[in-house]
């Protein structure tokens, strides 16, 4: 069994839910064949978010951490590549705090690639029927913050552990007066149970093209 921790966030600006937490928490109770999975509900706030990510992975000791959020209008499952050491908020995180241009962990690296195999997951995710994406930008909100969190952490303290961050689009119920991209619930759930056995048995990604032009 490989113990895989997955995260998700608690609604933030206004929403009611977040199909990240909705979707974790579906996937933790019902894990693929040889995956023995927890979930774990993080604030969307900056500092805190992160030591409740420290608090868990010590409680579980995973061997693999998936982290997934939110990407309103986003039209598909978005693997993250890279975690970059800035926070610079374009909204008011959970508790009110807005830090501009500022870093994550100062004097750290610039960046993190992900440790997850991020192709052979986006192919695995495509070949259940549902659409995948490498992305190359996490943003500068809470979750670039925890995924580079989670990176800094897995590079100084826990090198038995790989991890790396996953987004979502807008659950349906979210978009009913609005026009932007959804998925379902279900799909989404399916999509995670897919990266996590992917992760557990990749250990080298696929080489395949998954950049961009802009």
């Amino acid at each position: 069994m490989t113990r895989v921790l997955l995260t998700g966030f608690a609604p933030f600006e206004g929403e009611s839910l977040n199909p990240s937490w909705q979707a974790v928490r579906a996937a933790a109770a019902e894990p693929p064949a040889g995956i023995e999975a927890s979930a774990i509900e993080l604030p969307c706030v900056y500092g805190a978010s992160i030591a409740v990510l420290r608090a868990a992975i010590e409680e579980v000791r995973p061997e693999i951490v998936v982290c997934v959020g939110q990407a309103g209008g986003r039209p598909d499952i978005t693997v993250e590549r890279l975690a970059v050491n800035v926070d610079d908020a374009r909204i008011p995180d959970a508790s009110g705090a807005e830090p501009i241009d500022e870093a994550i962990v100062p004097g750290g690296p610039a960046a993190y690639f992900s440790t997850l195999p991020i192709k052979a997951c986006v192919a695995a995710v495509r070949a259940a029927g549902l659409p995948a994406s490498v992305s190359n930008t996490a943003g500068t909100f809470v979750c670039n913050h925890v995924f580079y969190g989670l990176a800094h952490l897995i590079a100084t303290e826990l090198p038995g552990v790989r991890g790396g961050f996953v987004h979502v689009p807008y659950a349906p119920e979210q978009v009913v007066d609005r026009s932007q991209p959804s998925l379902p619930s279900e799909a989404v759930t399916r999509a995670l149970r897919e990266i996590a056995l992917t992760a557990a048995r990749t250990r080298t990604d696929i080489r395949v093209a998954g950049g961009a032009t802009h």
